[in-house]
């Protein structure tokens, strides 16, 4: 190439000599001489025509070394890169023609004496191919990163991505309530109790996750599949003495179309509908807490279950969608409850757990939800709907305290049902370029404990056996400051509350006790309730699965919780951060307080009508993610 470069220059020299010969044969007049004189020391348009060939002839060189370089790592490579052989071929082939076109614009630089225009002609061509293959070799270099580094497993036409992370988590609690890294919020002791008096320091790896995206591309749709678990359930056989084996355990397993015309269809177990999402209505954006406890936050609202969910998206900022859930009523609430069934112990025939309780439902959670994005934040609008029913024994015994009948029985039993649900909404502003993001959250209605972290009752009953559904509901406020790319810092405090609801039952106390002579009320939160053992310590008990002893259950602490609140304050740090993944660690505090209705106390030893629990709580955790 620089050989022909060479003769091209000679030919123009010549061709400028000789005419410069034919005009020294022809002496010109003295003005013409001093005008040619002054010229002579500026350079001719074909001197400079043939420098910007120059130019560009060092360039193409320079573009053709880089691809020489590439072409090499082309070659260490083939092997694992016969998907991308069509994408070589075509590079290899551009930089081939563009070669062809340099020849063949030395070759036009004869000594014959090529015209101006011409010259400019070819060193527009050899602009624009020039720039045609940077942007190949720019190109060709992007795509050997992704072979070197495949962010996807290509097996049979689908992208298969797997990812999670490996984790060493502690806790330290104040007050012990006999949990792993999951807080069970409600059961938080009062200060006078045995595990009140006792904290509790666990670790583990269990919150470790596995995860798998399977996706497949079709001309109108894209398919998908998930797949998500982790480590946090307990076996028959699980245990901390010795081998500290517990279960693999079931978060996340779906199937979803995504057509090109907007609609989305999904079924399996996901997150609900009705936790807040951080792009449209779309899987795998929740906007779940940072938060170590796997329980999250108090206010935070949540399920992660069955469900089938239909999504819309109209335009580019709005999104709409309605799905149904699978049912559960959590727990019915309360104390001198008249005789009623809503749930069973789990059929091991039927793969159901037989240590758990699961209720009888007769239709699903219907959930609606509408979504509006701009560059600056996202909203939500959202409604539940849920249906509860269970039967009623009206012969069965009368309330403790109270007279009972002769031979209480099953005769004269019917079935009640009841219908419930809510609104919420959902607020997130991103600011200073999304480095920051401040969330408010709320839901409000009848039986909707179910969906909140701390999972306060749904129901509770009427004397005569219907169920009455639990106002209340939940908040929660998040600020979320993305100080660098390594560093996250987070701020939560979110409340749950459930309204109180109690009824005369027509009896009076006979109980020896700060009750006695008081009539008897059923429901939840009733002002009668004792609870005067609510801080009084009692002896422990024989544990009814071997080894020891363990707490025993406290005497006259009928309380009821109005509320529980959690302000949590935590941060993670990325040591690593890459194409290998990252490696980062996090610490969380966290207090919780859980405050419970009027009751009758114990004035004269100090005990309120009202108890209240609280907790500090702090989490440490090490985890390595893959890379995603």
């Amino acid at each position: 190439m620089q050989t022909l470069r060479k003769l091209a220059a000679v030919a123009l020299l010549t061709t400028c000599l000789a005419t410069q010969a034919q005009d020294a044969t022809n002496p010109p007049s003295a003005k013409s001489t001093r005008t040619k004189s002054t010229k002579s020391k500026q350079k001719t348009q074909e001197q400079i025509l043939l420098e910007q060939l120059n130019e560009k002839f060092e360039k193409l060189d320079q573009l053709s070394e880089k691809y020489d370089e590439l072409q090499q790592k082309f070659d260490a490579l083939q092997k694992r890169m016969a998907m991308r052989d069509a994408e070589i071929d075509a590079t290899h082939k551009t930089a081939t023609d563009a070669q062809a076109v340099a020849i063949e614009a030395k070759q036009a630089s004869s000594p014959e004496g090529p015209a101006v225009t011409q010259l400019r002609t070819e060193v527009e061509e050899l602009k624009t191919t020039s720039s045609s293959l940077a942007t190949k070799v720019e190109t060709t270099q992007q795509a050997t990163k992704k072979l070197e580094h495949p962010e996807t497993i290509h097996f049979k036409g689908v992208d298969l991505t797997p990812g999670g992370f490996f984790a060493a988590e502690t806790v330290n609690r104040q007050r012990a309530i006999g949990g792993d890294v999951n807080t069970a919020f409600s059961s938080i002791p009062f200060s006078g109790q045995t595990a009140g008096v006792l904290s509790e320091f666990n670790g583990s790896g269990r919150q470790s996750r596995l995860t798998l995206l399977a996706e497949g591309k079709l001309p109108s749709a894209t398919l998908r599949g998930y797949l998500e678990a982790d480590f946090l359930s307990a076996g028959t056989t699980s245990n901390d003495n010795q081998s500290n084996s517990y279960a693999l355990r079931l978060r996340q397993a779906w199937a979803q179309i995504q057509l090109n015309s907007g609609w989305t269809l999904t079924g399996g177990q996901m997150w609900s509908l009705a936790t807040e999402n951080k792009e449209g209505l779309t899987n795998l954006s929740e906007a779940v807490p940072l938060t170590i406890d796997a329980q999250y936050n108090v206010g935070f609202t949540w399920e992660r279950q069955y469900g089938f969910r239909v999504v819309k998206q109209v335009g580019k900022k709005f999104w709409i969608g309605g799905a149904l859930e699978s049912a559960q009523t959590l727990d019915i609430g309360g104390h001198n409850l008249p005789t009623i069934a809503y749930q069973g112990t789990g059929n091991a025939g039927g793969l159901f757990n037989p240590t758990s309780n699961y209720s009888f439902n007769y239709a699903p959670d219907l959930l609606a939800k509408a979504a509006y994005e701009t560059n600056w934040g996202h909203f939500e609008i959202l409604g539940i709907g849920r249906f509860f029913r269970d039967r009623v024994f009206p012969n069965g015994p009368a309330p403790t305290g109270a007279p009972q009948p002769p031979t209480p029985s099953a005769l004269g039993a019917f079935t009640s049902k009841t219908e419930g649900g809510g609104i919420g909404s959902n607020a997130r502003v991103w600011l200073f370029g999304k480095r920051l993001e401040v969330g408010a959250h709320a839901l409000v209605g009848n039986g909707l404990g179910r969906y909140s972290t701390a999972t306060l009752p749904d129901t509770t009953a009427h004397p005569d056996g219907s169920l009455e559904l639990l106002a209340g509901g939940s908040a929660l406020g998040s600020v979320e400051w993305h100080a660098t790319p390594r560093l996250d810092l987070y701020a939560y405090y979110g409340g749950e509350y459930a309204k109180r609801a109690w009824y005369a039952t027509g009896f009076v106390d006979t109980t020896v006790g700060p009750s006695l002579g008081q009539p008897i009320l059923a429901g939840y939160g009733a002002p009668t309730n004792n609870v005067s053992g609510c801080y009084t310590e009692v002896l422990p008990v024989s544990s009814p699965n071997g080894g020891g002893n363990v707490t025993g259950t406290a005497v006259n602490c009928n309380a009821d919780t109005r509320n529980i609140q959690e302000g949590t304050l935590g941060y993670w740090f990325r040591f690593y951060k890459g194409t290998r993944g990252s490696f980062q660690q996090g610490i969380q505090y966290s207090y919780a307080v859980k405050h419970t209705w009027q009751g009758i106390g114990d004035p004269q030893n100090g005990i309120p009508g009202s108890p209240k629990a609280i907790d500090n709580m702090w989490f440490t955790s090490f985890r390595y993610y893959l890379p995603r």
